[in-house]
């Protein structure tokens, strides 16, 4: 009997750590940093294309400034404009617009500049066809700080 309330006590204290909640995907392909992406240097204030979203496969994995990713949060990732950017964007096929935060980087599919959150996408009204052609107009440059949250800043 102590035996077996010992093995409880060592998995309960084991499941006690302060290691993150979400590791990293099994699937994922290649590790990116960040720091690594060249942004823009003059931030251009109108951008048009094909926006895509992305849900579930990243809900709770970091995003590239070092927040946990929320799948219906109001954010998107850009190849290259600052991160913690603000902008909005219009759905040109129905005119809805929202304004969105920068922090991840993407998308990396040929032909598409904007990946907005599942949440975003359903506000913008394509979560249906998937994608949709986009107005991004900027509204504040980012300072491109990773893991702004966490410095109380």
């Amino acid at each position: 009997m102590i035996r077996i309330l010992f093995i409880i006590s060592t998995f309960i204290l084991f499941q006690c750590t302060n290691s993150p909640r979400y590791g990293a995907s099994a699937t994922s392909k290649k590790t990116l940093d960040p720091k690594s992406f060249k942004t823009m240097k003059r931030v251009p204030k109108v951008i048009t294309g094909i926006s895509s979203y992305y849900g579930t496969d990243f809900h709770g994995k970091l995003t590239a400034n070092g927040e946990v990713y929320d799948m219906y949060g109001l954010t998107a990732a850009h190849k290259t404009l600052p991160l913690n950017t603000i902008v909005r964007v219009t759905n040109l096929s129905n005119n809805k617009s929202l304004i969105l935060r920068i922090n991840d980087r993407g998308p990396y599919i040929k032909g598409r500049i904007l990946d907005c959150s599942y949440g975003a996408a359903k506000k913008l009204g394509f979560i249906a066809q998937g994608t949709t052609k986009v107005r991004i107009e900027l509204i504040e440059v980012g300072d491109n700080k990773y893991m702004k949250h966490k410095s109380g800043s």
